[in-house]
């Protein structure tokens, strides 16, 4: 089976575009989301009119979750707490439903999958260093082979062995199966890796790997809606350096 999975498209059409256009080449049987279809970005309501018919494994992401209203973010910065209040207004009512029951959490044979750490998927917790990753090993018997998060927008996974853990940034991961792994799956609409190519992967159940792919998509025009929306040029800006 083959497994689309990607997160963090934070209102981002153009981007969004582009994923669901390279996977339509790629013989994708599924799709898993790890959240954050909206916020920062200026098309909520489009990226989610197409995620929704798409996915039947998907998780929610704190700004899904703070778009309605499922948790506070009065300590959230500024522009991302304006944008996340214009984002409740622009909502239709069925995307806000969806949002709203989306799980924090879901697990299948084949793999978890959660926005921050699984541990308390409720919390949003980043993961993003080994210090962090240790928390999940002393549950580590209890973890799937493979765990996909989103959050942090970083391509950073872990492979752990027994209570070993080895931070791993490479372009495909080969799961050996003796070992778990925790794979932040980069984000669609907004890397933060300084690569501002869109990104996603592939998770292969039957070559038992994890590809990422990187892919251009016109960033310039998601800047100017973004600019156009009355958002935080910031918010534009970082789009085309990846940061």
């Amino acid at each position: 089976m083959r497994y689309g999975v990607f997160s963090d498209v934070h209102g981002n059409l153009e981007a969004l575009t582009a994923v669901l256009e390279f996977y339509r080449d790629q013989s994708i049987d599924s799709y898993a989301f790890a959240g954050d279809a909206v916020g920062y970005g200026a098309s909520p309501n489009e990226v989610c009119d197409l995620l929704r018919p798409l996915l039947k494994l998907a998780v929610v992401g704190n700004h899904d979750a703070a778009a309605t209203e499922r948790m506070e973010y009065a300590d959230y910065y500024d522009a991302a707490r304006n944008a996340l209040i214009w984002c409740c207004e622009q909502l239709t009512r069925e995307n806000l439903k969806w949002l709203e029951h989306l799980p924090y959490k879901q697990q299948t044979d084949a793999m978890q999958i959660s926005h921050g750490s699984p541990m308390a998927p409720e919390l949003f917790e980043y993961v993003f260093a080994v210090e962090q990753v240790a928390d999940l090993v002393r549950d580590v018997e209890n973890l799937p082979q493979v765990t996909f998060i989103g959050h942090s927008h970083l391509t950073i996974s872990f492979r752990i062995v027994g209570h070993q853990i080895t931070p791993m940034v490479v372009p495909k991961i080969e799961l050996e199966p003796d070992a778990k792994y925790v794979i932040t799956v980069g984000s669609v609409g907004q890397p933060r890796d300084r690569d501002p190519r869109a990104c996603c992967g592939i998770y292969d159940t039957e070559a038992k790997s994890f590809t990422f792919h990187r892919l251009q998509y016109d960033a310039n025009k998601a800047r100017q809606r973004i600019i156009s929306a009355g958002l935080s040029p910031v918010f534009g800006e970082r789009l085309l350096v990846g940061i």
